[in-house]
C-alpha cells in the first residue's frame, strides 16, 4: 500500500490555511465574508473537483503513453453539486475533451484513464475518513 500525506497550517495574519506536499504549495481559504474568508485561495468543494480533475488530466496522460498515443490539447470541466445539512459533495460530473497529435480517436485514451482514475474510483467506492482531535 502507498501513502500520500499532506500538512496544512494557518497563514499568519489570515484566516486561510496553506497546503503542502513535498515542494507544491495550495492556499485554502473560504469565500470573501464568509466566516472570516477573504477568498485568498480555494473552497472544499473546488478542492474537491481539482482533486477529481487532476487525477484525470494524468491519467491521461500515464494512458497517453501505456497505449503509445500521444496527446495534445487536454481540456477538463469538472462540477461538483452540493446539498444537504451539513453540506455534502452529492454529485460531481467530468467533461473530457482532448486531441491525439496523430489525429487518431482519443476515446481510447480516456477509456484506459477512466478505468483507472484513483480519486474518481474513490470516490464511487466511498472511503472511510477519520478526524482525530
Amino acid at each position: 500500500m502507498v501513502a500520500v500525506a499532506v500538512e496544512l497550517r494557518n497563514v499568519e495574519g489570515t484566516e486561510a490555511a496553506m497546503g503542502w506536499a513535498g515542494g507544491h504549495t495550495i492556499v485554502v481559504d473560504r469565500p470573501e465574508g464568509k466566516a472570516g474568508g477573504a477568498g485568498l485561495g480555494f473552497n472544499g468543494a473546488q478542492l474537491l473537483a481539482l482533486a477529481l480533475g487532476g487525477c484525470f488530466c494524468n491519467d491521461l496522460r500515464y494512458a497517453s503513453h501505456e497505449i503509445g498515443v500521444p496527446l495534445g490539447r487536454i481540456a477538463v470541466t469538472v462540477t461538483v453539486e452540493l446539498g444537504g445539512t451539513p453540506l455534502v459533495a452529492m454529485s460531481a460530473a467530468m467533461r473530457v475533451d482532448c486531441e491525439t497529435l496523430d489525429g487518431s480517436d482519443p476515446r481510447p485514451v480516456i477509456e484506459q484513464a477512466k478505468a483507472v482514475c484513483t480519486v474518481a474510483h474513490s470516490l464511487r467506492n466511498g472511503l472511510p475518513v477519520s478526524i482525530d482531535g
